[in-house]
């Protein structure tokens, strides 16, 4: 399935419909009256967000949403029937945003969540509305009121505990394959991710999702190589995982520029919780490791995780870091009711 987070659509409520001009004709009956019925209500544009999907594909094909309008009334006091709404389902972590691509109009993060986008008209009434004391046969009937037309972008950015950052062939698609079920492409050369991947691993019978993301690399907040456009989604993390390939030669200069690129593209961002691991280690001698460790915790002002994708060494100290930072975010269990009574 190919990986769509941003999709732009156009919407339309229903119509209402118009309200009907009609006098009761019955034989023997010398003044029936006006019977003219409303006009049914358009029907609404709704979003839902729903388990299961992780991309916004389906509006690549898809642009155009229009709700069913109204039926006009008819005679014999019969209102039109109501127009059927339209239910956009889209994935949980999906933000509704006017035409600006600015204004947020709806952040859906949990499942179930519906935001009303486009009310239908009402119908119009008909004539039998407007009968009265001084008005008997009253000739007129209201049109129904137009549905609303607007143009939204809908942008996704995925739900996960933690975030992978790093440069490119930092070893991030590694690492998410040794600890989850994942299989993200891993090659050896730049941006072999091109779009995020998600996984769900454990770590002493916890269990938490992470997203990795494609490399940042020098001006990314300036669009050059893929630009930060995937860096949404790592803002609803609760921690950043930063790895560094410590087979390079200058580790704080490549640590340096991923917090450079975090910064310019949000500071809340760069702020968030961040755990900074050491990757390739298998690749290094003691001597060349130890500098390089030194050099990366005087660069980041914190201590540094150790850890190898390829042979697994470290890995599960990294993800116990990890979930003592995500922990507290999560709410425990509600207890069962044992049935017993209390006094």
């Amino acid at each position: 399935m190919k990986f769509l987070d941003l999709a732009k659509v156009y919407i339309r409520s229903g119509g209402g419909g118009a309200g009907c001009v009609s006098f009761r004709r019955e034989k023997f009956i010398e003044y029936g009256g006006p019977d003219g019925g409303d006009g049914g209500r358009g029907g609404d544009v709704w979003a839902e967000a729903v388990d299961g999907l992780n991309t916004l594909i389906d509006f690549r094909f898809q642009q155009h949403f229009f709700a069913k309008s109204g039926q006009h009334g008819m005679g014999a006091q019969r209102t039109g029937a109501s127009g059927d709404d339209i239910v956009l389902r889209v994935p949980v972590g999906t933000e509704i945003l006017d035409e600006d691509q600015e204004t947020v109009i709806a952040d859906l993060t949990a499942p179930g969540q519906r935001i009303l986008l486009a009310r239908g008209g009402n119908g119009g009434f008909g004539n039998l509305h407007f009968k009265s004391s001084t008005n008997r046969a009253p000739r007129h009937a209201n049109p129904g009121q137009p549905g609303v037309e607007r143009t939204l972008w809908l942008r996704l950015k995925l739900i996960a505990d933690a975030g992978l950052v790093g440069l490119p062939n930092a070893g991030k698609s590694t690492f998410l394959s040794a600890v989850s079920n994942a299989r993200p492409k891993i090659a050896d050369y730049p941006f072999t991710t091109l779009h995020p991947n998600l996984g769900v691993v454990g770590v002493d019978g916890h269990e938490f999702v992470i997203a990795d993301i494609p490399g940042l690399i020098e001006g990314a907040s300036e669009g050059r190589g893929l630009g930060d456009q995937f860096l949404g989604h790592v803002e609803r993390s609760r921690v950043l995982l930063h790895l560094v390939d410590g087979t390079a030669e200058d580790v704080a200069a490549d640590a340096r520029t991923i917090l450079t690129e975090l910064a310019a593209y949000s500071p809340a961002l760069a702020e968030k919780p961040r755990i900074t691991a050491l990757n390739k280690i298998d690749a290094l001698d003691a001597e060349t490791l130890a500098e390089r460790r030194a050099a990366l915790e005087a660069e980041i002002g914190g201590p540094v995780h150790l850890m190898s994708g390829v042979s697994r060494e470290g890995v599960t100290d990294v993800l116990r870091a990890l979930w003592v930072q995500i922990a507290p975010s999560r709410k425990p269990a509600p207890e069962k009711d044992s049935g017993s009574w209390q006094p």
